[in-house]
């Protein structure tokens, strides 16, 4: 359980440093001095590291280990496109099949959002937004799809945690997802769709204006 804790409390560092730019694309990150900060052995931290690679925020590269991931106009634009079709695929079924109950669900996780919005907690903001997300996504009723999605989604966690991270970004979040919720109210599939289509678009045009050409995502954290 002690690794459990300080396994998390090591994902957690390696992640906020990274966003805000303390560690920069293509840069090492040391298993000897975090073992050293900590007083642990390096067992745990492997295995952060792995969960961190697997978020795509590291690289683990054979003999040289751990370094902050690089990540390319192209991988940014392919990312987006892929959760955009998968996304509002989703969001067509899901439309045809929520009931009151689902819409209230969701309304209220979107007026969590838009409190969370007007304080600099992207993390929360980004937990509460995966539920809104996810909960649609399995309103859809396609597990394949929705297993498909969640492998998407976790390999480049990076990435939309950066993009959320960028000033108004929440709160542009906030009415994107109230249009979308209009849509499931007239049970519209195809506006459903086309708005998170958009909506993701969108995530990944503010990060490549944010992109610094030599130093890969700069996030715009605060």
């Amino acid at each position: 359980m002690q690794h459990q804790t300080l396994r998390e409390k090591i994902l957690e560092n390696i992640r906020d440093a990274i966003l805000k730019g303390e560690l920069k694309p293509g840069e090492r990150v040391s298993e000897p001095d975090i073992a050293e900060r900590y007083g642990i052995s390096r067992t745990p931290i492997r295995e952060a590291f792995r969960q961190l690679e697997s978020e795509g925020y590291l690289t683990v590269v054979p003999r040289k280990g751990a370094v902050v991931a690089k990540h390319t106009e192209k991988d940014i634009e392919e990312f987006y496109s892929i959760k955009s079709v998968l996304e509002g695929y989703a969001a067509h079924l899901a439309a045809e099949k929520m009931t009151a109950k689902d819409l209230d669900k969701l309304e209220a996780i979107n007026n969590r959002l838009a409190k969370l919005s007007k304080t600099n907690d992207v993390k929360t903001f980004f937990r509460v937004h995966n539920e809104f997300h996810e909960y649609f996504i399995r309103a859809a009723g396609n597990q394949r799809l929705l297993e498909l999605i969640h492998q998407l989604l976790q390999k480049f966690e990076y990435l939309r945690v950066a993009s959320l991270s960028i000033n108004g970004r929440m709160e542009i979040s906030v009415q994107e997802h109230k249009k979308i919720l209009d849509a499931f109210r007239r049970n519209d599939g195809a506006a459903a769709d086309l708005l998170v289509r958009k909506n993701a678009a969108y995530g990944g045009q503010v990060l490549l204006q944010s992109k610094n050409p030599d130093e890969g995502i700069t996030s715009g954290c605060v």
